[in-house]
């Protein structure tokens, strides 16, 4: 993005499902609002919570698990306890073995991103952490998040 420009503020309707979310005594910095770390376990929450949900994460020994190796954030507007969050989640994209999902987080029924993000899982045999390819049943609920941009 150019020097200067602003991003365009991601919106409800980029995605696909939410999570609440609610923020705690702890999550605020010396600033007063949520530190921006913080996010990222908001962002890990959002994916992990609708992986359970899903059916395809159950905790209990799974052969293939998701390992992070990206993620990001842009921030547009602070949040701070004792607010309740939504989290926003959409699958940007679909590779071979990884997966991109997008993740807002919203002031609860605000209808524009305080922040957003992405979080990239390579999914690998747990024994080997080698990668491996996405089972059929994966891309197919996966792609239920899908957006096109």
């Amino acid at each position: 993005m150019p020097s200067g420009e602003r991003a365009r503020r991601e919106i409800r309707s980029d995605y696909r499902v939410f999570t609440p979310i609610q923020t705690r005594w702890m999550d605020n910095d010396i600033y007063g609002h949520v530190n921006n770390v913080t996010y990222y376990s908001y962002f890990d929450t959002a994916v992990n919570a609708w992986l359970m949900q899903a059916g395809l994460l159950s905790l209990k020994g799974d052969e293939l698990i998701g390992l992070v190796v990206e993620t990001g954030c842009r921030y547009h507007a602070a949040v701070a306890f004792p607010q309740r969050l939504e989290a926003g989640l959409a699958v940007a994209r679909i590779g071979n073995s990884s997966v991109t999902y997008r993740v807002g987080i919203f002031a609860e029924g605000a209808g524009e991103a305080a922040a957003a993000g992405h979080f990239t899982h390579v999914y690998v045999e747990a024994a080997t952490r080698r990668p491996v390819s996405l089972p059929e049943r994966w891309r197919d609920v996966l792609s239920s998040l899908l957006v096109d941009h």
